[in-house]
Parts: C-alpha cells; structure tokens; sequence
C-alpha cells in the first residue's frame, strides 16, 4: 500500500473515530448504526471490531403487525378483500404480518372431534397472500398451501437466500420428513412470503415476512406448536396455536388463542386455568442437530413474545351501565370493569405482561353480521342472545426491545366479533454480523498512532 494511500485511510479512520467519540465512550463501538451515510462513506474499505474485543452486535428495527379476528365460522369470500385491506392497514406496510384467528370453522362436534380440513385455513391463506402482495405490482401466482398439522414442524429453508426461494417449486418438511407446505413460485413471486401457517379446528395462526428480509437477516428455526384446552381440557375447540422462530440473534413466539366463553361470575377463573395450561404445554421440542443450539423450549424462552386472539374476558358490570358508557364512548371509566384489565393489574394472570390503552369500543357481541348493533339490550328483541358487550378480542406482548406504535379496531362486519389489530416497532440483533468468524481492520492501532 503506498504511502498516499496508507495517509488517506488513516485520515478516513481517524475522521469516523472522532465522530464516533463524540458520540458515546468508545467502549460502545458495538454500537455502531448501519445507516449512517457519513459512515459507510469514510469506513469504505475498512472493518473495526469492539475494543473489548467481543462481538459486534447491532441492532436493527423492524415493524410487526399483529392482528387477531373471530370470524364466527364463516369462510372468506371474495368481497373480503377490502374489508381484508382495510383491516391489514396496507398503508403503512409492515415487515412482518402476524393474524390470529378464531372460529374459522363452525365449532360443532363433527369439526371439533373430527380429522382436520385444511380447506378454510387454505382459503384464507389465499386472500391474505393476494391482499399482501397485490399492492406491490406483478401477478402473484396462488401458492398451494396446506396448513401444518405436525407440532414437530420446523422450517429451515426460512435461512435460504432468495435465489433459492425462486426456483419453481419449494418444499418445506417436517422434522419426520413429511412434505407439509408447497408453494408454486415463478420470477413474480410477491414480496410477502407465508413463513408458518398452523390450524387446530378453528384457531389458526398465519405468518408472513418481507422477502428482503430473508436476505438481511438469518432467519431459521420456526417451528409451530397447539394445545387444545376445551372440552374436557383436551379438546381443540378452545386452546392456542403457536409460532416460534429467530430473526438474527432475537427469538420470537406469537401465540393465537380461543380461550373459554361465559360470562357469569367465576369464569375468568377458567380463561386463567387455560392461559396457565397454553404456558405449561406449549412446547417448540429440539432435534438432535440443534444439541448444542440455545434455542426456546417453551413461550417464556424467546426474547419477544405476543399473546392475541378471543380471550374471552368481560366486565365486571351490569349490562345497562355498560351499554350507557358505551354510549358516551367513556373508554376509561368502562375499563376499570374490565376482567383481564383487573387480572394484569392484580397478577392473576400474565403477570408482568403489557397492553396498550384501549380507546375503541368493545368489540363482541355484535347482533348479526353486517349490524352495528351489539346483541341484546333493551328492548330485548326475539331470538337474540343476552349479551353484554365487551373486550374480547385483545392483544398482549412481554419483553424488551418492544414498543408499540397503534393499538385499534376495524369496522368490519363480516361477523359478531370486530378484528383487532396492533402495530410494534421492535429491535432486532443482527446476528450476521455479532457472529462474524472473521473482523479485518485496519493495519495500525487506533489507540496508538497520533
């Protein structure tokens, strides 16, 4: 390297150092934003590692849209879609899609006992892949989708590059080998990919990531889990649905649940029973290549986790007085009835959990599809159910890096529930760069040279 040369690296260093310095201590160099124009402009060429030699980790955001929607057993039909498009808020994309649902199917003994159809969740899964990817030009081709029905299913091809993502058939396998999802791609292919997709009789899970972000981020290990808590405890038309997978160095658990209805007193005490069961028995098992993996056995072991889905909890409140603060929309006064409100308050159950402040109207029991009028009230009218209106639907998170942006209800009234939806910015290891094998840096120590 010549001496002209060798001077214009040292001042490029030196000039990304300073900034650096004045920035923070310089024992925070792990530190380091990978957007910083200035930076990449004087660090061309050269590569630092921490001064306490340990692995540079960065942190990057990401933007995570989770939804969850009782949809009363009915199946998606083709005018869904902009009711789908308004509830998905396609106008401030996300990076990862996350919909919980619940009673796609009629919870009736045949479908409750009966062997899984894969039928409505497909259907679903095609109306929220062309909904997705509609927006961003070029036909998308309809995958062939089949729910995963294996708890023991894990998918690795995730971690593949994008080249490989477009060959013309794709094949993610279970851990006994058993083909469970085919997707049918060409150079077309949208720019959201279906990453896991799990059914237990009507709660279903279905999650989608941007396809530039296979290529930014390893990501790997996702794997799906059910527990079925219903009837007798063991039955699926009440229970969860779960997905667990690793985006860089962070670990993610979304877990979809349907848990026990009713609204007389003492029945919170079930709906607690069975988030305690859905904790105790969901499980994402190791397989023998993943020994010497720190990978998450269970919910609580991932770094970020969302609860969403029926939860099924009411209020602590006459029918009447509830539907008098409906009126007034006194969200805050009608909160403090609120049964899981109280649960969180009180560590009854998800104790050290968050959910954002709720500044919509309760969101079941709606008289009919396509009624703005909850179900019951005064004067009572034939055939209808006596129900006071309430938060069902609802959306939990627990850990760091997690801050949630929005928190609302979609007016659409495809049944007697209205979807709920929240939008998290959350922060991401990157785990390419922490567990890099190799840092070159420049020929002549910072510390030393004037």
């Amino acid at each position: 390297m010549g001496n002209k040369q060798r001077k214009s690296r040292r001042k490029a260093f030196r000039l990304w150092f300073s900034k650096r310095r004045s920035r923070a201590d310089a024992t925070h160099l792990s530190e380091i934003s990978d957007n910083d124009e200035l930076d990449d402009e004087c660090m061309d060429g050269l590569f630092v590692r921490s001064l306490d030699m340990g692995p540079c980790i960065l942190n990057n955001e990401l933007r995570i849209f989770v939804g969850t929607w009782n949809v009363a057993g009915r199946s998606p039909v083709g005018s869904l879609a902009v009711d789908l498009d308004e509830w998905l808020n396609l106008k401030e994309a996300a990076d990862i899609y996350v919909l919980g649902f619940q009673e796609i199917v009629p919870l009736k003994t045949k479908t409750v006992i009966g062997a899984e159809d894969p039928t409505e969740a497909t259907n679903w899964n095609v109306l929220i892949g062309k909904t997705l990817n509609s927006k961003y030009g070029g036909p998308w081709l309809t995958p062939i989708i089949n729910p995963i029905f294996n708890d023991n299913y894990r998918n690795d091809r995730a971690a593949e590059s994008d080249s490989r993502l477009r060959s013309d058939y794709e094949i993610a396998t279970s851990a006994r080998g058993q083909s469970r999802t085919e997707y049918k791609l060409s150079d077309h292919v949208g720019r959201y990919k279906l990453m896991a997709s799990k059914k237990m009789v009507g709660v279903f899970i279905s999650v989608w990531m941007r396809r530039a972000l296979l290529k930014k981020y390893c990501v790997s290990e996702v794997k799906v889990s059910s527990v079925a808590c219903g009837i007798m405890g063991y039955l699926g038309n009440k229970g969860s649905v779960s997905v667990s997978m690793s985006i860089g160095g962070t670990s993610f658990c979304f877990v979809a649940a349907h848990l026990a209805s009713g609204e007389k007193k003492g029945d919170e005490g079930k709906r607690n029973h069975q988030v305690s069961e859905i904790f105790r028995r969901t499980t994402f098992p190791r397989l023998p290549e993943d020994c010497h993996k720190n990978l998450p056995l269970t919910i609580l072991g991932h770094d970020q986790i969302y609860w969403f889905g029926d939860l099924n909890y009411r209020l602590y409140l006459e029918d009447n007085l509830a539907r008098e603060l409906i009126k007034k929309k006194n969200w805050s006064a009608l909160q403090e009835f609120d049964q899981l409100g109280k649960e969180l308050e009180d560590g009854g159950v998800f104790q050290g959990w968050k959910e954002g402040n709720i500044e919509f109207a309760p969101t079941y029991k709606y008289s009919s599809s396509n009624c703005n009028r909850y179900s019951g009230g005064l004067p009572s009218r034939a055939g209808e159910k006596q129900r006071t209106p309430a938060w069902c639907d609802r959306i939990l998170w627990y850990g760091k890096g997690v801050k949630q942006l929005s928190y609302f209800r979609s007016e659409i009234k495809f049944s007697d529930h209205r979807p709920v939806s929240a939008l998290f910015s959350v922060l991401v290891e990157d785990q390419k760069r922490a567990h890099s094998s190799l840092v070159p840096f420049p020929p002549f120590s910072p510390l030393h040279n004037s």
